[in-house]
């Protein structure tokens, strides 16, 4: 780590409903939490509202979030997004995806999302990953189903075979939330899942707030990502 800070650009996809936000904050906030303490300073721009950024030179490294939205569907933010990774990647500007971002990442890059056939995944599960097994909240019915050429497949689990993935120094990303803690996801289930998101699916997910959930392995590796291409660049 560098003595000087390290500015993240945080590529927000998508809000939380607003009956959530006031308790929870939104998506950029709840990442922000997750890597604080890290010598980050943080800028968000609001994606999912047209506001993207003019230049990848406007940070040291991006954080893509998680969005409601599906990679594949005509809007022009994702696209206009989608083009703005396309050029970062190029210039070997540091992207870290989540979820949306995990997913819009590997389609930018020559990858496929399709809708997953196993369905909705939500709530907590098993990834085998390169820092381990680790236990995360997911939410999310689409899938990175063929990679790039360029990525490296480093987590996956028995709902996701893509769950994490690498491109060398240039990019990391991860189809679960690490961000995603259980009183959060009590509120999602109730506040969107409900009439979205198949019954039984909802039922297994709330049978298993309150178990363990572990994202300091991967918000780790974030955090490396980030400080190791910071020094290097």
């Amino acid at each position: 780590m560098t003595d000087a800070m390290i500015k993240i650009g945080i590529l927000q996809a998508g809000h939380v409903p607003e009956e959530l936000a006031e308790r929870h904050g939104d998506y950029a906030s709840m990442l922000q939490r997750l890597l604080k303490g890290n010598g980050f300073e943080f800028t968000t721009w609001n994606a999912v509202d047209g506001h993207i950024p003019y230049s990848s030179d406007q940070a040291d490294g991006w954080l893509v979030t998680g969005s409601k939205f599906s990679t594949f569907e005509n809007r022009s933010w994702i696209r206009r997004l989608e083009q703005f990774l396309q050029r970062c990647y190029a210039l070997e500007s540091p992207i870290v995806g989540i979820c949306f971002g995990h997913q819009l990442l590997a389609k930018s890059l020559g990858g496929v999302v399709t809708r997953a056939e196993e369905g909705w995944v939500v709530g907590r599960h098993c990834y085998d990953t390169q820092c381990g097994l680790v236990f995360l909240n997911a939410w999310h019915q689409d899938q990175v189903v063929q990679i790039p050429a360029d990525a490296k497949v480093i987590g996956t689990s028995d709902f996701c075979k893509f769950a994490m993935l690498a491109y060398g120094r240039n990019a990391l990303s991860i189809q679960a939330h690490p961000e995603f803690d259980d009183l959060f996801l009590r509120d999602l289930i109730e506040s969107r899942g409900v009439g979205l998101v198949p019954n039984d699916r909802l039922a297994k997910a709330r049978s298993n707030l309150g178990k363990p959930v572990d994202p300091h392995p991967i918000t780790e590796a974030i955090v490396s990502f980030f400080a190791k291409s910071s020094a290097s660049g």
